[in-house]
């Protein structure tokens, strides 16, 4: 369930901002203050924190982004409290808590169980369980059915920032003005082709804001056999790729330029 972040906690974290492109096609969103947030609490609950040992990177995110996982839900025992953006969390009101993703991101989640979805805004830290990747507040939850299950499998998709969700005009305005770059994160290596194909299908599901591609390198290692490398493309920066690497669990996984 859930883990609430007071301020002095998060303020006395390593200060480490990530920058990194959530889509390769599209602009990515830094935030500031909103009705909701406070300019200090957004600087806060963007460095890098540790919560039972375990480092979590907050990273900056751009409308389209998605990502599949687990949703849990959390409401009587944590009403009335304070979340992590510094407001009295409501289990009535459509909020949700996200490791990573920056406050007052609006996000739609949608129940892939039963078919269910619904839109909420982030305000909090969470869930910290492993393979959790939101968790709803009681009346999001009830919505797309958690309240009977308990956990569901979803997917979790950026509509939009500052408690406001973008329209798909500006959306494809952006578009238009943001090039893609050459740098990348290699995650998989093959000898055959048909895996790293397989290896390319999976990512490319997992992370659709971003090219996924299989590069040939020829007899890398003496045996005159080619090596098949996984990369995904589209980062705007090396910083950027290497702030993405690090904030996802991708064994093994370095920077690459086309």
């Amino acid at each position: 369930m859930k883990r609430l972040l007071p301020l002095i906690m998060i303020i006395s974290l390593a200060a480490f901002t990530s920058f990194f492109s959530g889509c390769s096609s599209k602009r990515v969103h830094k935030p500031h203050k909103t009705k909701y947030t406070s300019e200090a609490r957004h600087k806060a609950t963007m460095r890098s924190y540790k919560v039972r040992g375990k480092k979590y990177n907050p990273t900056y995110v751009s409308v389209g982004q998605v990502q599949k996982g687990i949703s849990s839900w959390y409401g009587p025992n944590f009403h009335g409290k304070r979340t992590s953006n510094g407001e009295v969390y409501n289990m009535h009101a459509r909020t949700a808590a996200h490791k990573t993703w920056p406050m007052d991101t609006m996000v739609k989640v949608r129940n892939l169980q039963n078919g269910r979805s619904t839109t909420v805004r982030i305000n909090d830290r969470g869930p910290f369980v492993r393979g959790r990747i939101i968790d709803c507040s009681y009346k999001a939850g009830k919505e797309i059915g958690l309240d009977r299950m308990g956990i569901a499998k979803v997917s979790i998709e950026v509509l939009g920032f500052a408690g406001k969700i973008q329209s798909k005009a500006s959306t494809a305005k952006a578009k238009t003005r943001v090039k893609l770059s050459n740098f990348g994160v290699q995650v998989g290596a093959f000898k055959r082709y048909a895996g790293a194909q397989i290896y390319k299908k999976k990512h490319a599901s997992f992370y659709p804001g971003y090219k996924t591609i299989v590069k040939k390198f020829a007899d890398v290692d003496g045996s005159g056999e080619p090596l098949y490398r996984v990369w995904l493309m589209g980062f705007g920066s090396e910083d950027e790729a290497r702030d993405f690497k690090n904030s996802h669990d991708l064994a093994g996984a370095f920077i690459v330029r086309n």
